[in-house]
């Protein structure tokens, strides 16, 4: 009982400071920045990268997607530049995706270590910045919906899988995962959608039912991958800095790999409307 009250009041502090940031552009960048940094840190020592090259790099990232979003939406090439980054993302987080079938152990040759903390990790923090100044505007409101749809997800996938799953999803990398917690996060993801739509008056519900069907499956995606991240590094968890949860990376993980396709899913629908 104890542990679960533990686990309850790290998880409200965790919460608390991303929904209190959400009313500032500079507290959200700051918090966001602050947990890029920490997820870096605890990522580092999951693939052994030693270096401080890829802080460097998250930083420049950061502070130049930053800038053309939050300072000069209208910078000579900054919307080019944040495509180019997008393509070179999603591709990544593909192969990332192509490893999970294909292979034991995702191959982390000294190359492969910075273009995965580059383009899956970083820029998955860019890409949460450009969520909520989608169009250059602040609309905090878009990444809110998203952390609900992720929570909704994680929590009904927990609840159902613990009691009523039976068949593994992916039991070589992720054991507890079942197919009924999958399909239950699912649901109830799609049921909030509706609600999300209603209140938060940012997109209408066909908008929102699509991004938590993208929510649930890809969220699940980098959960997973994570996972086999760390049984590669032969942990259980990524760090220790949310007691009851272990790291900041195992609460980020799916919205870090999410977020560009999110992203993506706006730029498409803003061009289909």
């Amino acid at each position: 009982m104890k542990e679960l009250y533990i686990r309850a009041i790290s998880g409200f502090i965790y919460a608390l400071l991303l929904i209190v940031s959400l009313y500032s552009q500079t507290a959200l960048s700051l918090i966001l920045a602050a947990f890029g940094l920490i997820s870096l840190l605890e990522f580092s020592k999951l693939i052994s990268l030693k270096s401080y090259l890829q802080y460097v790099i998250f930083i420049i990232l950061y502070i130049v997607f930053g800038y053309i979003s939050l300072l000069d939406p209208d910078a000579a090439g900054g919307d080019e530049a944040i495509q180019i980054l997008l393509v070179l993302t999603i591709f990544v987080n593909l192969l990332l995706i192509k490893d999970l079938f294909t292979t034991k152990r995702i191959p982390l040759f000294e190359s492969k270590r910075y273009i995965t903390t580059t383009f899956y990790l970083s820029s998955g923090f860019v890409f949460m910045i450009q969520v909520a100044n989608f169009k250059h505007e602040f609309t905090p409101l878009l990444l809110l919906g998203t952390f609900i749809l992720m929570w909704v997800n994680d929590s009904a996938a927990y609840l159902i899988g613990k009691n009523f799953g039976k068949q593994k999803l992916f039991p070589r990398i992720s054991p507890k995962k079942t197919v009924e917690g999958f399909l239950g996060g699912l649901l109830f993801a799609s049921i909030s959608s509706y609600f999300i739509s209603k209140y938060t008056h940012t997109l209408n519900f066909n908008a929102w039912l699509i991004l938590s069907i993208i929510v649930s499956v890809l969220g699940t995606f980098g959960d997973l991958i994570e996972s086999k991240f760390k049984r590669m590094a032969g942990v259980k968890d990524s760090g220790v800095i949310m007691p009851g949860h272990g790291g900041l990376l195992d609460r980020l993980d799916s919205l870090i790999f999410v977020a560009p396709f999110i992203y993506l899913f706006l730029r498409i629908s803003q061009h289909v409307s």
